[in-house]
């Protein structure tokens, strides 16, 4: 299934069942994708993403970051991490996503890729750390890249192209059900910085 054509109604749940994959296009103008484009590359504390896979730790290229409401702790890939409390901009971007997507957030964790060459593997946010079935809003400045799912099951492909200052909320039975991936690519040269809001159970 391929969602490359222009989509002229939104929302529009992007799955053909056992999800909801809600896509909004483009929630920020040129100028705000810009804007906040430079103030998360140059001003976020960005580092160095780091897995245990099969008892080996693995540094990624791609870096990361972690904010929310406060201090929580959230861990996937077998490491833990404390999230820093948010900036004023961060608060603008989730409340924009909350009013947007009619859902609310208490963190974010951001991924900042510096070219095609980073990407992210298929896998789905199950952590025992998020809430169940909880939304979790997925925002794209910089480059445009192709995002894809895969059922667990049925092994049905989606495909979407992320546009700049798109938002994309997945949500209800999805991690459940769908993997997701960024896959690398050639083509793109320049960096993409994604937010993706979610909220974590204590």
């Amino acid at each position: 299934m391929n969602l490359f054509e222009e989509i002229s109604d939104f929302p529009i749940n992007i799955l053909p069942g056992d999800g909801i994959v809600n896509y909004y296009g483009a929630i920020f103008s040129q100028k705000e994708s810009d804007f906040y484009y430079d103030y998360l590359f140059n001003q976020i504390p960005w580092e160095n993403d780091e897995a245990i896979i099969y008892g080996k730790l693995i540094v990624t290229k791609r870096k990361v970051a972690w904010f929310g409401e406060k201090a929580f702790e959230y861990t996937y890939s077998n490491r833990t991490k404390y999230a820093k409390l948010w900036t004023p901009e961060l608060l603008e971007l989730k409340q924009k996503c909350e009013e947007v997507s009619g859902e609310t957030y208490n963190s974010c964790l951001l991924n900042l890729y510096h070219d095609g060459s980073e990407g992210m593997a298929y896998h789905s946010d199950s952590e025992k750390d998020l809430k169940k079935h909880g939304a979790i809003a997925s925002v794209t400045f910089g480059a445009e890249r192709k995002f894809l799912f895969k059922h667990k099951v049925t092994k049905e492909k989606v495909e979407i192209f992320l546009e700049k200052g798109s938002l994309l909320v997945m949500k209800g039975t999805t991690q459940d059900n769908w993997l997701h991936r960024l896959p690398p690519t050639t083509k793109v040269k320049t960096p993409r910085v994604n937010l993706t809001f979610r909220t974590i159970e204590e």
